[in-house]
C-alpha cells in the first residue's frame, strides 16, 4: 500500500468532533490517535488562547505548523488537525501527501451550539473573529473552500453520532484502499 495512505487525517471547524470521531476511528483501526492542538500545548506548555495572547496568530500558526510536519512524519496514525491549519498552502500540502484527509462538517448554527457547551473553547481557544455565531459564519466562508479542496471524504456531522462517523470514515478509507490495490495488482494506471 503506499504510504499516501498511511495516515488519516481529520480537517474541519472546531467543534465538529475531529477528536471524538478520531479517538473512535483509531480505536476500530488499532493505530494511534494524536490530536495537533493539544500535542500543540503540551510541547509549548499553554493553552492556544495563551499563545494567540503572546506571539500573536503567526506565533501560532508557526507552532502549528511544525506540529503538522512533526506528526505527519510519525507514520500510520488517525490525526485530529486544529481547524485553522489548512490555511497555509504549505499545510494544506504535506496533509494531502500524508494520507486519507476526511473534512468534518456541520452548519454554522451546529458548530455554535456546540462550541456554547464545549469548555475546551472557552477556555483554551481564542476568538478570532470577535466571537459568537457571527465568528463561526466568518471563518467558515474563508475556510470551507479550503476545507473542500483538500478532502477525499466530506462528511456532514451535524445529525451524525461519532460511532457512525467513524464507521463511514472507515469504510471510505477501507474503498479507496482497496481500489489503489487493485490498480496496483492489475497494472492499470502504470
Amino acid at each position: 500500500m503506499s504510504s499516501r495512505d498511511d495516515q488519516i487525517i481529520l480537517i474541519g471547524y472546531r467543534a465538529s468532533g475531529k477528536t471524538t470521531v478520531g479517538r473512535k476511528l483509531a480505536e476500530r483501526l488499532g493505530r494511534p490517535f494524536m490530536d495537533a492542538d493539544e500535542y500543540l500545548e503540551a510541547q509549548a506548555g499553554r493553552t492556544i488562547r495563551e499563545i494567540f495572547a503572546t506571539e500573536g496568530e503567526p506565533g501560532f500558526r508557526d507552532r502549528e505548523s511544525a506540529v503538522l510536519r512533526e506528526l505527519t512524519g510519525r507514520g500510520p496514525m488517525v490525526l485530529a488537525t486544529g481547524g485553522g491549519v489548512v490555511l497555509r498552502e504549505e499545510n494544506r500540502d504535506r496533509i494531502r501527501a500524508a494520507g486519507f484527509v476526511a473534512w468534518l462538517t456541520a452548519d454554522a448554527d451546529t458548530l455554535w451550539d456546540r462550541l456554547q457547551t464545549d469548555p475546551v473553547t472557552r477556555e483554551r481557544r481564542p476568538n478570532l473573529a470577535g466571537g459568537g455565531l457571527e465568528e463561526v459564519t466568518k471563518m467558515l466562508t474563508v475556510r470551507e473552500p479550503l476545507y473542500r479542496a483538500l478532502a477525499n471524504l466530506e462528511i456532514n456531522v451535524a445529525e451524525l453520532s461519532p460511532d457512525v462517523a467513524a464507521d463511514r470514515i472507515l469504510a471510505a478509507w477501507n474503498a479507496r484502499r482497496t481500489a489503489v490495490f487493485s490498480t496496483i495488482s492489475t497494472g492499470e494506471g502504470m
